[in-house]
């Protein structure tokens, strides 16, 4: 495997302050698309041309089209916050990405999605049978790519698996309580049920592991990587509860066709959740949510419905605390560096990113 690209890009990350970015978000501006390039080095190539047609070429496309990468990059950091060899990280980065692509592919036909980041989802491109195929070739790379590194050791390779297959359970938990409120018409769930939703389904694989993985292979200690793990935890909480706000209040030239499409699909928000429990007008916001709304009134209706409740705030401040208290506890455990600068700095991202 080629790394020298990535070296080039990030070999620096824990050794020179004049190097490293002065803010995550401008980590992601400035290493998105050589991480993206190494993640895309372990999508292999078949022993037939049609097995490329039909199977390597779509996946490779799609991940092309890979967004901020802040999940390989924050395991690259968590490993440099732990003072280790980051080229030890890149092939269990590169799993997360790609159980990252795998469950959005998956997501898209269960939720019925028409674009992914500006582009025709790839089961209406390939078809529904196709992108499944490919979905789950996202998720056989999760765990090949860690097995086939000849960087790490096999106590190594066992725990970082282990860490990715309990993993994928627990994304594939949330989604299933995502999916069956959805599906079932459930209006008794609460923000506690939310909470647990949202960490299984998007809090593991968005902070906790990549942190966790990332010190564990950068030798960190225990407490270092539990430090990391439970940063993780909160902070990818955030950023979901973000995500969510996000598709209600963003701009909607920014956040395009999937502006309001929460409401659309009846998804159990926080906001929506709260607004559940408080609002006097509960019974039209079912209603609407029942009816899978797509009018542009209704969907405003809806979105204020849940500001007079107070459950728009009630989210944003929920994320917020999320991460002040996370920034607080990290610091604690972590020696002060570059790369936990620039963690820290993660939290604050997640709760104030415009799209």
């Amino acid at each position: 495997m080629d790394l020298s690209r990535l070296q080039e890009a990030l070999t620096d990350l824990g050794i020179s302050v004049q190097e490293v970015p002065t803010s995550f978000e401008e980590y992601l501006e400035k290493y998105a698309q050589a991480v993206g390039e190494e993640v895309n080095t372990f999508i292999p190539r078949g022993t037939h041309e049609d097995m490329d047609r039909y199977l390597y070429d779509p996946l490779m496309e799609y991940s092309k089209n890979g967004g901020k990468r802040h999940r390989p990059l924050i395991c690259v950091a968590a490993c440099a916050a732990v003072g280790g060899d980051i080229r030890k990280v890149i092939s269990s980065a590169a799993a997360i990405e790609h159980f990252h692509t795998a469950a959005l592919i998956h997501d898209d036909i269960a939720d019925g999605a028409t674009l992914r980041r500006g582009e025709p989802c790839l089961h209406l491109t390939q078809g529904v049978g196709m992108a499944i195929n490919a979905g789950d070739l996202g998720l056989m790379l999760v765990n090949g790519s860690v097995m086939d590194d000849p960087l790490l050791d096999n106590d190594t390779k066992v725990r970082v698996v282990s860490e990715l297959i309990a993993m994928t359970r627990r994304t594939i938990e949330g989604q299933a309580l995502d999916l069956g409120w959805a599906r079932d018409e459930r209006y008794d769930i609460t923000p506690e049920d939310y909470l647990v939703m949202a960490t299984h389904k998007t809090a593991h694989y968005s902070g906790a592991v990549p942190l966790a993985v990332g010190a564990i292979i950068g030798g960190g200690s225990e407490a270092e990587i539990e430090a990391l793990r439970n940063f993780g935890l909160d902070t990818g909480l955030a950023f979901q509860i973000q995500d969510d706000l996000l598709n209600i209040e963003g701009d909607p030239e920014v956040v395009g066709k999937d502006f309001c499409s929460d409401i659309t699909e009846g998804k159990r928000t926080l906001m929506v959740v709260h607004a559940l429990q408080n609002s006097p007008r509960r019974g039209r916001l079912i209603q609407i949510l029942s009816s899978h709304a797509e009018d542009p009134q209704v969907l405003k209706e809806a979105v204020e419905i849940m500001r007079e409740s107070g459950s728009v705030d009630f989210a944003r401040g929920y994320a917020e605390s999320l991460t002040s208290v996370a920034k607080i506890r990290l610091k604690d455990i972590l020696e002060p560096s570059p790369a936990r600068e620039l963690l820290l700095s993660m939290a604050d991202y997640f709760v104030k990113r415009l799209k």
